[in-house]
């Protein structure tokens, strides 16, 4: 029996057993990569050079982008290491670090969809304070605290559960390092430590659900009591974007989580997680983008170069570079 003294690295899942499946897989996860960094980048670019973008409501999507991009970095490069060239090695200290950053960045974006609420409540439940609740300090500290809740989530998450002792070897059921896959190689008498934080983190999103869905009733409330057809679809148009990644985000990791045991098989589970872990940040810049007539004719400007004494970087640059970080990620390394 061995504990976690002695474990070097772990062995990640398989996504495939035969050589072309492996590399049938190597390809669809560099294309939903590529198609995740080229739609947050674009998104980030076009609200930091359109000067009409800086809004409130722009600006958390812009932070949004950015969990997006860094969790798709942190799971989806080793992963494709692995595929193309045939191993499920990752090191110990490499583990810890992925799952460090796989939690600290779903957790911002959860805070951060949960800011996003607020915005859309005050912009149709209060739009006349609007200005004063959600001014440019505001958004800052709001922005700031949502990313400083989820770099405490994930350091009190990964440190409680590395200190746990490892009785049970070191084959992960999972493509990526996760939390419940580590605990179930942890030994059965600490149980008690394995609730610790988690306890902490459950409460937390509890209280961001609870919110969300005050939120949108109140929200709601509100759209009804407008007169106009019109107004009320503009008003619901504004919604729908937000309540689409929310669902989608909310409905696969709660799923993927909490499914009944009698569910639960290796090609759901692995299924499961890509699409809560991977998917998402390919389809919400275009799930943003699709309603958002500002978004889409500023992405345009950004592409078709109208805009490129402001911009930062040019489309094939920019698509250079979104390669070199999926195959390269700058901060990441996982050995």
């Amino acid at each position: 029996m061995s504990n976690s003294s002695s474990i070097r690295h772990f062995l990640l899942l398989a996504l495939a057993d035969t050589r072309q499946l492996q590399l049938l897989h190597f390809c669809l996860l560099l294309g939903i990569s590529l198609a995740a960094l080229l739609g947050n980048g674009l998104i980030i670019s076009a609200v930091a050079c359109g000067h009409h973008l800086h809004t409130p409501m722009f600006f958390f999507l812009l932070n949004l982008a950015l969990s997006d991009l860094g969790s798709i970095c942190t799971t989806v490069p080793k992963a494709m290491h692995n595929s193309l060239l045939d191993t499920r090695n990752i090191s110990y200290t490499g583990c810890a670090t992925q799952l460090f950053f796989f939690i600290f960045f779903m957790s911002a974006e959860f805070y951060l969809l949960t800011i996003m609420c607020y915005d859309r409540y005050v912009s149709i439940c209060k739009p006349l304070h609007y200005g004063t609740l959600l001014g440019s300090r505001a958004c800052a500290h709001m922005a700031a605290a949502a990313w400083a809740s989820g770099f405490l989530n994930a350091l009190l998450n990964t440190a409680n559960t590395f200190s746990l002792p490892l009785c049970h070897g070191n084959a992960l059921g999972q493509f990526f390092c996760e939390i419940p896959q580590i605990l179930k190689l942890s030994c059965s008498h600490s149980y008690l430590r394995k609730i610790g934080s988690m306890v902490f983190s459950i409460s937390l999103a509890l209280c961001c659900f609870v919110f969300m869905v005050f939120s949108y009733v109140q929200i709601f409330r509100a759209v009804l009591r407008i007169p106009s057809e019109q107004g009320q679809h503009k008003a619901f148009s504004t919604c729908l974007p937000h309540l689409a990644v929310l669902s989608l985000f909310l409905s696969t990791a709660t799923f993927a989580h909490l499914k009944p045991p009698s569910m639960s098989s290796p090609s759901l589970d692995l299924a499961l997680s890509v699409l809560y872990s991977v998917v998402p940040p390919a389809l919400n810049p275009l799930i943003y983008s699709l309603r958002n007539q500002e978004l889409k004719a500023a992405v345009w400007r950004l592409m078709t170069g109208l805009d490129v004494s402001q911009s930062f970087v040019h489309l094939p640059v920019l698509a250079c570079l979104c390669l070199l970080l999926v195959v390269y990620p700058p901060s990441l390394h996982f050995p």
